[in-house]
């Protein structure tokens, strides 16, 4: 039996995500082991950074993606879609890179927002002017 995918690219940069998150996930678990804290942050400076890497991720890449979906679904062109998944895919990792990895990587930070408010940006506005132009 031969599967269709239907989301394609939405597929690829949501399991490359997914794969993140989980990094991402395992070091706030590591810091919390490493500080006993097993709510909040206690004050510790490196796990409210990891904290916030994680939660700053999750904040962001699920709208980004429910909008590449819907975008991919809408016959969006695909080098657009590999655009916006690929901003997104690469801000989500240097900043997450910054906040988990680092006490201070700037670029990661600074590259990693622009890149992911990009995405946002690509991915909501082509969605709003798909939206109008099929209303």
């Amino acid at each position: 039996m031969t599967l269709t995918l239907t989301f394609p690219i939405t597929l690829f940069y949501g399991g490359a995500l997914a794969l993140w998150f989980l990094v991402l996930s395992v070091r706030v678990i590591q810091g919390r082991a490493a500080s006993g804290q097993s709510l909040g942050d206690g004050g510790d400076a490196s796990l409210q950074r990891r904290i916030r890497g994680h939660a700053n991720f999750a904040e962001y890449v699920p709208l980004i993606l429910v909008l590449l979906a819907l975008l991919e679904i809408g016959g969006t062109a695909p080098w657009l879609l590999h655009a916006i998944g690929a901003m997104l895919l690469v801000g989500r990792l240097l900043h997450g890179y910054a906040f988990a990895f680092t006490d201070l990587f700037a670029p990661g930070r600074i590259g990693g927002v622009v890149l992911t408010l990009l995405a946002l940006l690509t991915a909501g506005g082509t969605a709003l002017v798909t939206g109008l132009s099929n209303l």
